[in-house]
Formats: structure tokens, sequence, C-alpha cells
């Protein structure tokens, strides 16, 4: 029987928990940003240093003064990111991982339209062993925006393509964009205007492809065996971040990457792109790899960043922050301020509230002691280094057990499903599990919550909504939809719309019809 004993960590050092500061070796081969900041030019070939780019203001929906000082400021914790693209443009919305998407929620909905008229499907080898993947899975969350009169639906799939939808009709507005193997994470659409889609592969490639013309056209990759050195393998899960014409992203080979996009249009007005790989850097380090006994050590999160920090851990539960303002600033070079291990792989990728609190999930996989201690689900206070766990929730018991999800943080509840079905609803502050809900196991995708109704998928191929807009109160379900397949991937909403792929091959659109 599963372990769900609650541990309260507040003020007391955790045994063991070391934090260090330190900055990457110059020996690693890393080259800082440097130069003047975001400073694309309109020729992509040669871009000049002295013309700056165009970038959208930092993300707000509310008349409070915005902070330029920092990247991101951290008030838009919930908001969309930015105001030049009106849409769910990233896995989670937004660089701290915490906007949902836009109401209203349908409230009975049906199936308006399911793509393709034959399943999504692609062999791909992992472990050796080469077998059919169909559908979208994790994290797998469309992105849906408005351009140009038109709501689109863009996302990648186990068919090796990145898909170009009306988000109303369910068909293509342009044609597909063929890769060599998976797309299993959440594409990201340029915030800042540019019609340009950042993505990953399993066929070692992280791509911007632009789709103002007929067809879509690739700008740029970059392969995971390009930098080095390098652990694990060559996938990108994560979801890239394009913060003040930089882009950030950590890859399954291990390493935290930062581009320069040099962004334009040329003379026949379609967008231009002339990337500069600016800086990689390791996410482990001789401990970690000492501490787990392997080198699974590869970035599958969606990096996070609030103010000038960026976030994330790694397949060997390394949790780091990066200090990128020289992206900002133009000067120096990225650090990193801030180290914890939390025991075991973490996938899931990190939500950053308001205040600056911390909300990592972990998986329990290794059955070390150290994530026996730390537990599986935490709220983290990265300005106690020495003891940041405020508190956490153990989910243990089998050698799959802890999380894949990326938390839900709404109000004073905390919404995270464990893989073994289990959803913990949990008291923000206290970290007191106020509920429980069982579901179809495993549970992979990530809750979603707007208007106060949580969608949740299953692995029976349910979409599950409930009422939380009572966080004190067990929620009550308000409807089910059976759509078949495996549930992995995270739900969009958008404009009485919902959009979710399943494992069975398909991507759904469901709305009151």
């Amino acid at each position: 029987m599963r372990t769900r004993a609650l541990a309260i960590i507040v003020g007391v050092a955790l045994i063991g928990a070391v934090a260090l500061l330190f900055s990457i070796d110059a020996d690693d081969g890393d080259d800082g940003p440097g130069g003047a900041p975001a400073a694309d030019g309109p020729d992509a070939t040669e871009p000049p240093d002295d013309v700056p780019e165009t970038t959208a203001p930092a993300p707000t929906t509310t008349t409070r003064p915005v902070r330029t000082d920092v990247l991101v400021d951290p008030a838009s914790f919930g908001e969309p990111w930015g105001t030049e693209v009106d849409g769910l443009i990233t896995f989670r919305g937004n660089p701290t991982r915490s906007y949902h998407g836009r109401g209203p929620v349908p409230a009975a909905p049906e199936i308006a339209w399911r793509f393709p008229d034959a399943a999504m499907c692609g062999a791909s080898s992992e472990g050796g062993e080469t077998r059919q993947w169909c559908g979208t899975g994790w994290t797998g969350q469309p992105s849906v925006f408005e351009r140009d009169g038109r709501t689109w639906l863009v996302f990648g799939a186990y068919d090796y393509n990145v898909h170009f939808l009306d988000a109303n009709t369910g068909e293509r507005i342009i044609p597909d964009f063929p890769t060599n193997d998976i797309i299993k994470g959440s594409v990201t659409i340029d915030p800042d205007g540019f019609p340009i889609v950042y993505t990953g592969s399993r066929d070692n490639y992280l791509r911007a492809i632009a789709f103002d013309r007929p067809e879509p056209t690739e700008l740029w990759k970059l392969d995971a065996d390009d930098v080095g050195p390098t652990l694990w393998n060559n996938d990108w899960d994560g979801s890239p971040l394009v913060v003040n014409g930089y882009l950030v992203e950590g890859g399954e080979n291990s390493r935290f990457h930062i581009v320069r996009l040099n962004r334009a249009y040329g003379p026949d007005g379609l967008v231009t792109a002339a990337p500069e790989l600016t800086f990689h850097a390791a996410g482990w380090d001789d401990e970690l790899l000492g501490d787990i006994g392997d080198r699974t050590v590869s970035i599958e999160q969606s990096v996070a960043l609030s103010g000038d920090a960026a976030w994330f851990a790694n397949s060997g539960g390394l949790l780091q922050s990066w200090d990128l303002s020289s992206l900002r600033t133009g000067s120096g070079e990225p650090s990193r301020t801030f180290r914890y291990w939390l025991g075991d792989d973490s996938d899931a990728s990190i939500v950053i509230d308001a205040d600056g609190f911390l909300y990592a999930g972990v998986e329990h996989e290794r059955g070390t002691a150290r994530s026996e201690e730390v537990g599986q689900l935490l709220k983290l206070d990265p300005t106690k280094p020495d003891a940041p766990v405020v508190w956490s929730v153990h989910d243990e018991g089998s050698s799959e057990s802890g999380t894949w999800s990326t938390a839900a943080v709404v109000d004073d509840l905390v919404i995270w499903p464990t893989r073994p079905g289990t959803v913990f609803g949990i008291d923000r502050t206290t970290g007191a599990v106020r509920w429980e809900i069982e579901l179809p196991a495993p549970l992979m995708g990530s809750p979603v919550v707007v208007d106060g109704v949580w969608l949740q998928g299953d692995c029976n191929g349910v979409l599950h909504a409930y009422d939380v807009s009572d966080t004190t109160r067990t929620p009550p379900e308000l409807w089910s939809v059976e759509l078949g397949g495996c549930i992995e991937s995270t739900p969009a909403v958008w404009n009485g719309r919902i959009y979710v792929g399943t494992r069975a091959g398909y991507v759904y659109s469901l709305g009151d019809l």
C-alpha cells in the first residue's frame, strides 16, 4: 500500500541538504551572450549588433505597474505571456508556467471535431526497443492563438509532424511540417509576434519554423550533439522560452542552452532568423553523478523563469537556478546560483508563484534515501538555500510513483496528480492534504484550471471536469467525456473550446454545441 505521509518542514534544516553557489567553469566550452541585448537586425544573414529588436512588454493583463528591471515580472504569475500574441503559446502559458488559458470552459461539451481522419502514428526507438507511438503524449499541450482574424492551433505529434490547424474547424491552414521522429513536448509560439514556432523532436533537432508562407519553412535547427560534453540522449521534451530576443531551453543531452534568435523581416515581408548559440552548460555536476550512481541526468522539464532567474531540475533530481540578467544587461554571462538535490528524477516543470516560491514535482524511481527524506510534491523557498523545503507530500510505494505532472497553483490550493492515480488537493500555505481523488492510472497530464473548473485527463481516455471554485471542499465532478486512448497530454482551454490529444492517435476539440 502506497505511503501518503505528509511532511511539514518549516525552518528546519534537512539532513544532508547542501546548497552550493558556483559558476560553470570556463573550460566547459560555453560562451556568454555578451554584447547588446537582443540586437536582432534587419538582415538575418549578417545581423548587425547595433540595431535593437522590438520585443513585447512584460506580460500583463492589469493596470499595475510592470517591472522592466527584470526579464520576467514575478507579478505576471497566472497571466498571459506578453501583449503581442493573444493566446496560450507555450506549455502552461507563460514563463512561470502558471497561465492555464482563457474561458469560458464548456458546461456540457461535445466533440466539435477530431483530427485527423486516420490516427497519427510513428515508429520510434527507446532503450534499444522500437515500437509504434500514436497520438500526442507528455506534455503535448497545443498552442492556441489569434492571428489575422483566425484562431490557430499548433502542435507536434507522434506522426513526426508539426500541425497547423484552424482551431474552429480542425482543418489544416498550411501543410504539416515533417521531422524525422516523434515529437513529445509542447511547441512554443514566438511571444513577440514573429510568426515562428519553436519545437524539438526525437530526431536530435531543436527547430525554429516560420509559418507566414504557403508552406512551413525551417529557419534554423540545433543538433543535440553539436554541444558537449553530453549525457543521456538527444531528445527535446521541454517547451522553449523566448525572452528579450533569446531562446532558453534544456535538452535531454543534459545541457542548458541559450540561443540569440536574431529575428527580422526580409524585403519580401517574410520573417527571417539567424540564431546563434551563445551559451550552453552542463545541467549536472560530479556530486550529483556520485549521489545517483548513474548518468541519467537529462533535462526534460520546460524551463521556468521569474525575475532574472531560470529554474529547472533534471532526471537526477538536481534543482538549480541560473542568473540570466546578462540577457538583459548585455554584460557578464549566465551563472548557476542555487543547487538543491531532490533525490530522484524530476520531469514536472517548476511553477514559480508571485512571491517566488517554487512548486517542484519528483518521481520515485530509484528509491534513494534522499527521495524518501524530502518527498515528491514540494513547495520550496529559494531564499533559504540550506533548508528550502516549506512543505512536502510523500507518494512512495512502487518503482513508478511520485509525479510527472506540473502542479496547478490556484488561490490557496495546489492540485497535484501522481502517476499511480491519486490527485492531491493541498493547502498552499501549510501543505495539509485537503482532499484526494482517485483516477485511472497512470496520470501523466498536468491539471488545468480556468474559471474555477479543473480539467484532468486519465489513462482510460476520459477527460474530467471538477468544480474547484470552493477550494476547501472535495471538488464535485461537473462532467466527463470519453475520448479513448490514454490522455497523457495537457489540455488547452481557449474561448469556450478545449483542445486535447490522446494516445489513440487523435486531437479533439470540445465545446458546447
